[in-house]
């Protein structure tokens, strides 16, 4: 059996991410339609190797009939229409901020707490995590399970492609304009982020934190343990695809770098590449168009007791945004859908 599948927001960077990742892994759909604004429609999109989708118009569509919505389109488009596709029918996977936090509406790593995938009928909504969270959790739930962790410090290096399309036209015009001696403008970004680093992602808070380091605390309680304390300094690079992440834990029990790499080596979702010497690392330009979370760097923090440091890099486009959405796709088919058809 094949699901009616939509896509909405499918002309963005996350979108076609999206489309490439349900061909890839061959989720069973009989129809995939491409929904975006008005302004996309009739533009073709591809699916798999050999398919063409047009563009339809998401103001107009009915999803009455459709199985799985997987959204990407921004949060106040997402506030929009995910609350109508939802009352349709639908189940949406939403990859926007918008539901993250609502407490009847589960936000799911698969590989981290697949089990709170049952509450999606309170909703029919289930919401994709922030990019930075996503990886960051990944690489923290066999070492929490194995050590109980009490306190993270976070530190990211996050690609422009997480600020879609525009920002990495503004990277690449920038480079440019800097080797040609061309002015440099900054419309994306606050200011240039050609050969600089931004420590400036969202808006900033009351308390001086931006949203996205406010994000990566509040998710990562949801998803993983409330009781986990978590400070992030999230900031944007001039690197194209793919996260990184420089992570200080500190453990209730004990812990070394061996026991930590065994803890990690087999984990879902995760591949340990750690090795002392050169190249014995992961960088986010190896890590794009990569699915898995790449951890390297693993060594004791003499300056705390139970102390570590990691190094984790992923693709934010791949298992930061599009394959999470669709693993939580595959999840509700394997554990929830197909019950309920056999029930029926």
């Amino acid at each position: 059996m094949g699901y009616k599948v939509a896509v909405v927001g499918a002309t963005g960077n996350v979108g076609r991410e999206i489309l490439q990742t349900l061909a890839e892994r061959e989720f069973p759909v009989d129809e995939v339609v491409a929904l975006a604004s008005e302004r996309s429609v009739g533009r073709e999109v591809s699916f798999g190797e050999d398919q063409t989708l047009i563009v339809q118009n998401l103001a107009e569509y009915d999803f009455a009939g459709t199985d799985i919505g997987l959204f990407s389109p921004g949060s106040k488009v997402s506030a929009k229409y995910a609350p109508k596709a939802a009352a349709a029918g639908c189940i949406v996977i939403d990859n926007t901020s918008q539901f993250r936090m609502d407490p009847d509406v589960p936000l799911i790593v698969p590989e981290v707490n697949p089990e709170a995938a049952a509450g999606y009928t309170k909703r029919n909504i289930i919401a994709n995590p922030n990019c930075s969270t996503i990886q960051m959790v990944v690489a923290l739930k066999p070492l929490h399970e194995a050590f109980g962790i009490e306190r993270v410090v976070v530190s990211t290096y996050q690609s422009v492609s997480g600020a879609g399309k525009d920002a990495m036209d503004e990277l690449f015009n920038q480079t440019r304009a800097v080797y040609v001696n061309d002015p440099v403008e900054a419309k994306q970004f606050t200011k240039p982020i050609a050969f600089n680093v931004i420590p400036h992602i969202d808006t900033f808070m009351d308390d001086g934190s931006t949203k996205e380091e406010w994000k990566m605390t509040v998710e990562t309680k949801k998803i993983l343990d409330p009781k986990i304390k978590v400070t992030a300094t999230c900031v944007r690079v001039p690197v194209f695809v793919s996260h990184a992440e420089s992570i200080n834990i500190q453990f209730s029990r004990d812990v070394s770098a061996k026991a930590a790499r065994a803890a990690l080596r087999d984990a879902p979702g995760v591949v340990l590449v750690d090795h002392r010497a050169d190249e014995g690392y992961v960088t986010p330009k190896e890590a794009a168009g990569e699915d898995a979370v790449y951890v390297s760097r693993i060594r004791e923090d003499p300056t705390i007791e139970n102390g570590l440091n990691i190094w984790v890099v992923s693709d934010n486009l791949r298992k930061g945004a599009a394959l999470n959405s669709v693993q939580i796709a595959e999840l509700l088919d394997r554990d929830y859908l197909k019950k309920a058809i056999a029930a029926e």
